[in-house]
Formats: C-alpha cells, sequence, structure tokens
C-alpha cells in the first residue's frame, strides 16, 4: 500500500472499523479518498456497525467458545510461557502490546468501536487470563440466548430497547461488569491471534457476540445512536421461527465522522446523488463544494416517460390498495406487451419486491399475458439465487446477440440494479413499474426515521420519497453506458407524475423530462418511443459526438495551476482543495 499511487477497494475497507484499522491505517493524510456510486453510502455506514444475531450462531458461538476451552488447556500443559507472556501485554494498554498500533499523528483514524479508554487502559483484570475471559463470554452467550427464548416464547413478540436499558438487563442478569463489556472484541482478537487457530471463520459466530457487546457498552451512554430490535421471527421464510436480535445504528454519520477529520479531501459521487441537500445532513458534515451537473450529450439520447394511465385510461400505481385491483395487472401486462412489440432487442423491467414480482406473474400466467409476450420476447427471471440469476443474465445477453430479443423481470434493490449494466443492445429501454419504497412495517426501518425527525428534523416521508427515487434512478440509470449509447426509461406509475416525487430525480434525467412526456397513457406513450427509435436510428454524427468529448490540449487546459505558498501550506496541513470532473452529482467534504 505505502508503494502504491491508487488504490481501488470496497467501502467496508474505510467505513468498517474493524477492517479500517487494518488495511487503510497507513494512508496519509494529504491522501484525496473518492467514494463513487456512493448513492447508498449512509446504507454502508448503517450497515458497518450494526450486529445482527440468530439462534444459529449463538449455537456456534458456544461450540466456539467449548474449542478454545479446550485449546487454552492443552497449551497451557504444553507451552504456557505463551499465555504467560499475552497475559503480561494485556496488563499494559492495547496499543502498548501491539493489538492496536499507535497513532501516526493527531489526525490518525478513531476507531468507532473503541473507545479512548479502551485504547489507553490496560485490560480489566477479570478477563485477562484466557480462561476467564472464555467464563465471561459464556454468560454474555447465554444471556443472548436467554433474551431470544423470552421473544420466541407465547408471550413474547417485538421489542425495542436502548442500548443502556438492555446494558442493565444483561448486567443485572449475569453480574457481569460493563467495563469489560467494552474490551470484549479486543480481548477475543489478542486470544484468538495467541492460539494461532488455523480456521478463523469458524469463530464469526463468536466474534459477532463480542462486537455486539463491545458496540453496546460503548454507545450506552448519552443521546441513543442504536437500537436493539428483538423480533419472533427474522426469517425472511414464511412460517419459519427464527427469533433474532439485532443491534442496528441510526446513525451513519459515526462511520464516516473518523474519515472527514482524518483526511483533507472526502470526495462523494454518484449519478443518483438527488436530493443532493441530504446527505450532508444524514452524514453530518459541511460540504466545501456541492454540485449537480447535467449531461454533455450531442443528441437527446435519454427519454424518459410517465406513464399514469393504462391505454382503457384507468390509473395505474403500485400502492398498497392498488396492486390487487386486476385493472391495474392487466394495464401493466398490455402496456409490456406493446412496448415490447414496439422496442427491439433487450428491455429490463423492474418491480417493487419479489413478493410483488412473483404474485403479478402469477395473474399474467393466468390472463394469457406472458404467451402474448413470448411472441416477441424470451422472458428471464430475476430469483434470489445469485447461480441462477447469473445463468439468467447470460441467457439474456445471448438472446438479444442473437436477434431474438429478451426482456428481464427484476426487482429494485435486488443485484441487477446496483452491479450489473444493460448497454447498447442489451437495453434499449428500462420500466420501473411501481415505486420503490422500503418495507415501512420495518421495525429497524421505524426506528431509524424516528430518529432522523428527532435529531435531524428530517421528515420520515422526505426521507422516505428521496430512498424510493434514488433506487428507482438507479433502476433506470442501467440504460445509458456511454455518449453513443440510448434508451427509453419509462416510470410506470401515476406518483411519478407529482412534482414531489419526479422533482427528486437527479438532474441529468430532468433535462429531458419535458411537460410532453408526463401524464401519458399507454398508447400515447407507444408513439413516443416510436418516433424516439426512429430518431436514435439515424447514424452518428461524427462531429457532434467529437463536440462534446475534450482533446488532449483541452484535458490540459483544465490541469489545476500551482499552487501559491500559502496555499501549499494549507495542503500540507490536510486542508487542500480538490480539482474535480464529473458528469454526476457531487458533494465535496472539507477537513
Amino acid at each position: 500500500i505505502n508503494h502504491a499511487n491508487v488504490l481501488v477497494f470496497n467501502y467496508q475497507y474505510m467505513l468498517d472499523p474493524k477492517v479500517a484499522k487494518m488495511v487503510s491505517k497507513e494512508l496519509e493524510a494529504e491522501s484525496i479518498i473518492v467514494f463513487d456510486e456512493a448513492h447508498n453510502i449512509d446504507s454502508v455506514c448503517i450497515e458497518a456497525l450494526s450486529v445482527i444475531i440468530n439462534e444459529r450462531a449463538l449455537e456456534q458461538a458456544t461450540r466456539s467458545l467449548g474449542v478454545l476451552s479446550s485449546k487454552v488447556s492443552k497449551i497451557k500443559a504444553s507451552d504456557n510461557g505463551r499465555l504467560q507472556a499475552e497475559y503480561r501485554n494485556l496488563v499494559n494498554g492495547l496499543v502498548d502490546q501491539g493489538l492496536l498500533d499507535a497513532p501516526a499523528n493527531d489526525a490518525s483514524m478513531t476507531s468507532n468501536v473503541l473507545s479512548p479508554d479502551v485504547l489507553n487502559e490496560a485490560v480489566p483484570g477479570n478477563i485477562r487470563r484466557a480462561e476467564h475471559f472464555i467464563s465471561f463470554m459464556k454468560k454474555v452467550v447465554e444471556h443472548l440466548k436467554a433474551r431470544l427464548r423470552t421473544v420466541a416464547g407465547p408471550n413474547g413478540g417485538v421489542q425495542s430497547e436502548t442500548p443502556l436499558a438492555f446494558l442493565h438487563k444483561m448486567i443485572s442478569g449475569t453480574s457481569l461488569e460493563p467495563k469489560p463489556l467494552k474490551f470484549a472484541y479486543s480481548r477475543l482478537n489478542s486470544l484468538l491471534r495467541t492460539l494461532q487457530l488455523p480456521n478463523l471463520d469458524d469463530f464469526n459466530a463468536l466474534s459477532d457476540v463480542a462486537d455486539f457487546s463491545t458496540l453496546l457498552s460503548t454507545y450506552s451512554e448519552g443521546i441513543p445512536k442504536f437500537a436493539i430490535i428483538m423480533e419472533p421471527n427474522g426469517s425472511s421464510i414464511p412460517g419459519a421461527s427464527d427469533p433474532v436480535i439485532q443491534l442496528a445504528c441510526l446513525d451513519s454519520s459515526l462511520a464516516i465522522a473518523p474519515l472527514f477529520k482524518r483526511f483533507g479531501s472526502v470526495i462523494i459521487t454518484s449519478g443518483t446523488l438527488s436530493p443532493i441537500y441530504l446527505y450532508p445532513k444524514l452524514l453530518q458534515f459541511e460540504p466545501r463544494v456541492s454540485e449537480s451537473l447535467q449531461m454533455s450529450t450531442f443528441r437527446p439520447c435519454i427519454r424518459p416517460l410517465v406513464i399514469t394511465r393504462g391505454s382503457d385510461q384507468l390509473a395505474v400505481s403500485t400502492k398498497f390498495n392498488d396492486r390487487g385491483d386486476m385493472g391495474v395487472v392487466r394495464n401493466y401486462g398490455s402496456m409490456l406487451v406493446e412496448l415490447c412489440a414496439s422496442i427491439p432487442d433487450g428491455v429490463v423491467a423492474f418491480f417493487t419486491s419479489y413478493s410483488y414480482m412473483e404474485s403479478i406473474i402469477c395473474e399474467w400466467d393466468a390472463m394469457g399475458i406472458l404467451r402474448q409476450l413470448t411472441k416477441h420476447k424470451l422472458v428471464f427471471i430475476e430469483t434470489k439465487d445469485v447461480v441462477e440469476t447469473t445463468l439468467a443474465l447470460d441467457n439474456y445477453r445471448r438472446a438479444c446477440d442473437s436477434g431474438r430479443g429478451a426482456v428481464f423481470l427484476s426487482v429494485a434493490r435486488g443485484k441487477v440494479s446496483e452491479g450489473i449494466n444493460f448497454d447498447r443492445h442489451y437495453g434499449r429501454a428500462v420500466i420501473m413499474f411501481g415505486v420503490p419504497f422500503q418495507y415501512t412495517q420495518s421495525h429497524v426501518l421505524r426506528a431509524r426515521l424516528e430518529y432522523l425527525q428527532t435529531h435531524y428534523q428530517i421528515r420520515e416521508q422526505d426521507f422516505l420519497n428521496f430512498d424510493a427515487l434514488r433506487q428507482a434512478s438507479q433502476c433506470v440509470g442501467r440504460v445509458i453506458r456511454s455518449k453513443s449509447d440510448y434508451g427509453l426509461m419509462i416510470l410506470a406509475d401515476s406518483r411519478y407524475n407529482r412534482h414531489d416525487k419526479r422533482s427528486k430525480l437527479p438532474k441529468w434525467i430532468l433535462q429531458f423530462l419535458s411537460d410532453a412526456y408526463l401524464n401519458l397513457s399507454t398508447d400515447t406513450a407507444i408513439q413516443h418511443v416510436k418516433q424516439f427509435l426512429r430518431l436514435m436510428g439515424q447514424p452518428i454524427d461524427q462531429e457532434a459526438l467529437k463536440s462534446v468529448l475534450l482533446s488532449l490540449e483541452e484535458i490540459e487546459k483544465l490541469a489545476p495551476a500551482p499552487l501559491a505558498d500559502d496555499d501549499a501550506a494549507a495542503a500540507q496541513s490536510g486542508g487542500g482543495g480538490v480539482a474535480m470532473l464529473t458528469e454526476a452529482n457531487t458533494v465535496v467534504a472539507p477537513k
């Protein structure tokens, strides 16, 4: 890492404190950090500091503690000096014993999991010896099992507690002290390293329990930035009993705050950072530069259409009260058939959830709509199985290459909506059936919405609209991948016609969305589709294409001027500015 000019890695290498302290600690404060495709960065920050534990994980943790106990007994008999050396190290602070490296400078990345007293103090005496620590963790695991049994019992149900309330019940039920819990994760790492165990993956469940304990104890004081959600059925399989305890982080700024403190320039960029003003609120920083840019094009290569009615003038929507209406289901099916009859090559359709996609496909099959659809294109469907979906994508591309044409039915927030590109003939149109809102009955989501309303004054409906529209933008954005590419973006729901919804679409989509493309019926939209495809079927004007591309001389002119002496001093101290070219919405966060 020290010899590289550019590093490319996953968000977790920067945001997850357990990984970041091992990987990103060597980066200098003058490094420029770029989060690309950062539209979901608040969700990634929350996931980095959230822990989910179920019964299966607790059983695995119990087995892992048994393995550790027998391993410690063997080493005490054969190589007791190793455990004695660890004990002496633990008398010193974690930094002194080498488990955590000393900060390279004052702006070094601090850990979100470990509070300053954990970094600098000696490990408490009652968990220094390996056998004492194992006994300590057994009590923690047994207490979590007892809480899960309570939730899953006949008098159970969903329970939500603050970290302080949960910790109080744990202390009174187990007679443990809160301070050693802060050291649980680091003490477990030290023990695993001392024992030199071959397969550390077997101890992941135990690591989750230790991580849970450390986060719980560290953030128990002050404003509750976490919530403990206990559910009797956390399984996605209907009827299956799988009680879970989830330590849910509510504040996405916790994970990213150390980066803003340590690095002089942090760039957050994506094509769907819209509305852009919400990100500084969610991540709690003051942007130095905040810019939303249009797309530079030489022809109207995107045609967004908002279809609000079927050919029979019945309004179409996936609102909960309307989605089961047979008229809406029939209109959506007829819309897809007519679009596939008019659009060549590949068409991608997104639904709001797996359950809705499955139910509407069953209804279409009963109505004979799928038979009509297969006359025009082959039909492929995304499933929750990654291997099946990969195979379906491969065959979808083969169908497009052969000229047969295909339609891919997939789900917003699924694998296809985020990581797969449908460039050129693989995606001539994307259809978004409905507005992809999150499941609003989720207890974790309810806790987060309440936190945002109380502490950041972000209204519940504003956040839900923002989240749904960024997902919709991600889905329809799959269709355009280069300057010479073109495609249709069809938003099929009457709610997209409302200003509060469509205004949250990115600027590069809104620049093509004129009033003539709003509030359309299916038959009117088909006329726009045919007119757009005739226009895009004309040969590309190469001179016009060159006019929106930068020449080498123009790029050299854009190079930043040499820094003045005072600017250079500011840059050395980590406060330099950033020069940037992008076609996306962008936020730049200063130190």
